[in-house]
């Protein structure tokens, strides 16, 4: 696993992460907020909100490794380590959405203009 940018021993970068979602060996979790998740989010991510993490916890899939990203890394990087605090194998997506982007990761939006991570 190629570790870059800001990642640490909790992390994955982010051409690792597009290969493991893309392979189907980790669920990419999304946990910007609606508007946005609506500019541009990779087509392959669940969205849940780190608002509103507490409240959906059981929508996460159990027995599986759990790629959690941002928009730049910093507040997956908290929901990725209380996540493995309550049990979960989870990694934080080193640069966030920005770098899934840059390096090649598709992105979608959710209504008119091109998609976009702002």
């Amino acid at each position: 696993m190629t570790m870059a940018g800001n990642s640490g021993p909790d992390s994955v970068a982010a051409d690792d992460a597009i290969a493991d979602v893309s392979a189907q060996r980790a669920v990419l979790l999304d946990v910007r907020e609606q508007h946005e998740w609506d500019l541009g989010h990779s087509p392959l991510a669940t969205l849940i909100p780190m608002s509103q993490l507490q409240g959906r916890i059981d929508e996460l899939p159990i027995g599986r490794r759990l790629l959690v990203v941002c928009h730049s890394g910093q507040r997956s990087a908290r929901v990725q380590a209380a996540l493995v605090e309550i049990g979960y194998d989870a990694l934080n997506v080193a640069g966030g959405m920005i770098a899934w982007q840059l390096a090649g990761g598709e992105i979608v939006a959710e209504g008119p203009g091109p998609a976009r991570v702002d």
